[in-house]
């Protein structure tokens, strides 16, 4: 059953004190939006590692950049659209191509920046952190995850990139669950279609999941929460056994989690796909669930694949 999580930035904000309190290296450097993501709670705590640049998110890079090659553990936060788009140079050469560790948080992901509309809502972030080498990605389903891979985000040396929905989330995972960074989750199995997801649409595969069932359908959930490495052999195994894939995602559908597991299908085990994500098109003013059915992110879109890929099959 699926439940109503806390707010995920506050898990965040709670990680990121509680890590603090252990390890002197982790700073975090902000653009002016510190409210909005809850780490004014740290500053509180942590003010003599607390750094505020202004509206200024090109500059939060380079002085974290900075920050890391004097051996902190800098963390930085703006809207995803800000943390990607805004500053792409600056991660790609100032953090990337230096080798630096800089843990990069995009907050409101996709249709989750609401009110804020399309000049805050970025459909693309994945794609542009794909291509920048050496970046990790990773997007969290709920608390639960977020709270054990954690410590895993702080071991790991080298940049990586965090897809956080600010506000509640779905709990999709009991308490005590264990994950791992870049492996992939089998949220349940099934046999006639895999869907695979990330963030806020792995619950809507595991309620569309059920609808299915109804009818006589088994299909496989996979959570993939580590966008960037892949994992390529999840993805293999389960394709190999369906033989029918869809995949859904809060990211426009190009350049996504659709395309990394359209491109390792493609190279290993070509397989029927059909795509639930935003096709080509901005964002716009509107809440989750409005702009959930105006995007076709729902389990009604979910389903909708799942049959006609299952029907492709069947007919091929």
């Amino acid at each position: 059953m699926i439940l109503e999580d806390r707010w995920l930035r506050e898990t965040y904000v709670d990680l990121l004190i509680e890590s603090a309190r252990k390890d002197k290296r982790i700073v975090i450097v902000e653009a002016d939006l510190m409210k909005a993501a809850g780490t004014n709670r740290f500053a509180e705590e942590f003010k003599e590692r607390t750094v505020d640049v202004g509206v200024a998110e090109s500059n939060m890079i380079g002085v974290a950049a900075g920050m890391s090659a004097m051996g902190k553990l800098p963390f930085t936060h703006t809207f995803t659209a800000f943390a990607t788009r805004r500053v792409c140079d600056q991660v790609t050469l100032s953090v990337a191509y230096a080798g630096l560790n800089v843990k990069m948080m995009g907050s409101d992901p996709g249709i989750t920046a609401e009110y804020n509309g399309g000049t805050h809502m970025s459909m693309e972030d994945v794609s542009i952190m794909r291509n920048v080498p050496g970046m990790v990605i990773y997007e969290p389903v709920d608390s639960v995850q977020l709270t054990n891979i954690f410590p895993q985000i702080l071991a790991h040396e080298g940049p990586l990139y965090i897809r956080l929905l600010r506000r509640n989330a779905a709990q999709v995972y009991e308490e005590g669950t264990k994950f791992t960074l870049g492996k992939g989750c089998v949220v349940a199995k099934g046999c006639d279609v895999t869907i695979f997801a990330s963030g806020i649409m792995v619950a809507e595969a595991m309620m569309a999941r059920d609808e299915l069932l109804v009818e006589g359908i088994s299909a496989e959930v996979i959570d993939i929460h580590t966008i960037k490495p892949l994992d390529e052999e999840l993805v293999i195994k389960s394709a190999s056994k369906t033989k029918a894939v869809v995949v859904a995602e809060n990211h426009s559908i190009i350049g996504g989690l659709g395309s990394a597991i359209s491109e390792a299908l493609g190279e290993h085990q070509p397989t029927l796909i059909q795509r639930v994500g935003v096709k080509d098109h901005f964002g716009e003013v509107g809440l989750t669930p409005f702009l959930k059915e105006k995007y076709g992110l729902t389990k009604k879109e979910i389903i909708a694949a799942a049959k006609c890929v299952i029907k492709r099959k069947e007919t091929a």
